[in-house]
């Protein structure tokens, strides 16, 4: 039996072959080449660790020549337009198509061609690129931005870069990833803008809690008055101080924190606090617990924890950040707002300003761990090193204070500092403490925090500028340029929030109206 031939037309000739179809040639090309040796002796013959590098290998190939077909197919549909105008309104009357441009994807280079909207001294215009919403700054696609973001937020640029780089098939360097990191948040602030938080019931208390930390920078990256400080310093002790602690603030810049997060309430007592501050006390007559020893009750749980960080603006604008999620969270304000911060006077100033501009009343807690940091400076001045008597002093002021009777407790220290004769040098831990209780008495309210059921340590922001700066941003050797530890700031926020993939979709969309759909005159309906 004869076999049967190719389908002929009316005339007997052979169609032509669908000029679509033969672009995705290279890709079967790819596919046929990936069987041969699938099933070749040298494939055969390899350990599954070697197969799983070279079929990876393949992999990616076949992912570049399928992207590069499937771009060739979209310049090929493209179709000139007579409406391209740019945004002053201005018409791009002539189209040239074939202009093309190398992508750099995950997968490797792809080259594209789209047509470009020309007029003489002013920029070209490529619908097909808004369309697939490239980059503008750059040529590296959307997925190796996001990779590289998230790897800068963990590890130093070189390290996120080498990632990247070993993950796909392109070799991306140090400064490109230090610039890809440094474009990805620049939506930041903007994306919780625009965010609306899920409501919570009236009686969750909304916290708002602040805390700062340093870390070494360049010296163009110094804030003004710290780098007149260190030429002053270094000017009278000649250019190299004696004390090295000086010169180490000569190239430091505090960055700032703010947390907001919901708290369910959960009363305790002083004895709760006491108990796991200090542990169990037991006296020796009777070798048994004492009552505010006794287990203490579960704190109150954080919930819908957000952080924000910030290098380069000052506290009163990090601040506002925080009060403006706040807002979001609680623009009837109907539920309890309240502060825990660790006694910073431009934290405290900051937030009195913005609870008067959201005219909300936001009571305001000294951490009790820097509090307590204080008594054992007093104890300093009234016990030698190693007494246990000191411990049970502090512990005994601390539960002193948590019942409200912190006046009590500074008067104490200054009689005893005094009745005892202690020296000035002496009485230099106990005159702090003092001198501490009393700037800070408007901010010791414990007894209302804890009936209300809120937090009395600031244990969440401590451990986020753990996390934030000093874990990534204090390594040894590393000092900082203000963009790059802006954006590794705002990069760990991101990822400790939880927000980096929705961020990064906002990202997308704020970029395409950026880079493009700002650049085009409206089209009339």
């Amino acid at each position: 039996m004869a076999q049967a031939g190719p389908e002929r037309g009316a005339a007997g000739e052979v169609p032509a072959a669908d000029p679509e179809d033969a672009l995705f040639d290279g890709l079967r090309r790819q596919a046929e080449l990936m069987i041969i040796w699938g099933r070749s002796d040298d494939a055969l013959g390899l350990a599954h660790d070697q197969l799983e590098s070279r079929t990876l290998t393949w992999g990616f190939e076949a992912m570049r020549v399928f992207t590069e077909a499937h771009l060739a197919l979209r310049a090929a549909r493209e179709e000139r337009r007579a409406d391209v105008a740019g945004a002053d309104g201005d018409a791009r009357a002539t189209a040239e198509d074939g202009q093309e441009h190398t992508r750099l994807m995950v997968y490797g280079p792809v080259r594209t061609s789209r047509i470009a909207y020309k007029k003489h001294r002013k920029p070209n215009l490529y619908p097909q690129d808004a369309d697939l919403n490239w980059a503008a700054a750059h040529s590296f696609s959307a997925g190796v931005v996001q990779r590289v973001a998230r790897a800068s937020g963990i590890v130093p640029f070189g390290q996120a870069a080498a990632q990247v780089s070993a993950a796909g098939a392109i070799k991306i360097g140090k400064r490109q990833a230090e610039e890809l990191a440094t474009g990805a948040v620049i939506d930041f602030e903007a994306f919780y803008a625009a965010r609306r938080p899920e409501p919570c019931p009236a009686g969750t208390g909304l916290l708002i809690t602040a805390d700062g930390s340093a870390f070494p920078v360049l010296p163009g990256a110094l804030r003004p008055a710290t780098a007149r400080a260190a030429r002053a310093r270094a000017a009278a002790a000649g250019g190299w101080p004696d004390d090295p602690g000086e010169l180490r603030k000569s190239r430091k810049r505090s960055a700032e924190l703010v947390g907001v997060a919901d708290i369910p309430p959960a009363p305790r007592t002083a004895g709760d606090i006491i108990g796991a501050l200090f542990g169990t006390r037991r006296p020796a007559s009777s070798g048994r617990e004492d009552g505010d020893a006794a287990r203490a009750r579960h704190g109150p749980k954080a919930k819908g924890k957000t952080l924000f960080a910030s290098a380069r603006h000052p506290i009163p604008q990090v601040i506002a950040e925080g009060f403006a999620e706040a807002q979001r969270r609680d623009p009837g304000h109907a539920r309890p707002w309240f502060a825990v911060v660790d006694g910073n006077n431009a934290q405290l100033d900051a937030i009195a300003a913005c609870a008067a501009r959201y005219q909300v009343k936001v009571p305001v807690l000294i951490d009790l761990i820097h509090v307590v940091q204080y008594l054992w400076k007093a104890a300093g001045s009234f016990f030698y090193p190693g007494d246990p008597a000191a411990r049970d002093w502090v512990r005994d002021q601390a539960a002193k204070i948590l019942a409200g009777k912190a006046r009590d407790v500074r008067a104490g220290i200054r009689r005893r500092a005094t009745c005892y004769g202690y020296s000035a040098k002496e009485r230099e831990g106990a005159d702090a403490c003092a001198t501490y209780l009393e700037n800070k008495k408007d901010y010791l309210d414990y007894p209302a925090f804890l009936a209300a059921g809120w937090p009395v340590a600031s244990g969440l922001i401590e451990g986020a500028a753990r996390w934030l700066i000093k874990d990534r941003m204090q390594v040894t050797g590393a000092r900082w340029n203000l963009d790059g530890a802006e954006a590794v700031l705002k990069l760990r926020a991101l990822i400790g929030n939880g927000d980096f993939d929705e961020y990064f979709a906002f990202h997308l969309e704020q970029e395409k109206q950026r880079n493009h759909d700002s650049r085009y005159a409206p089209i009339a309906a």
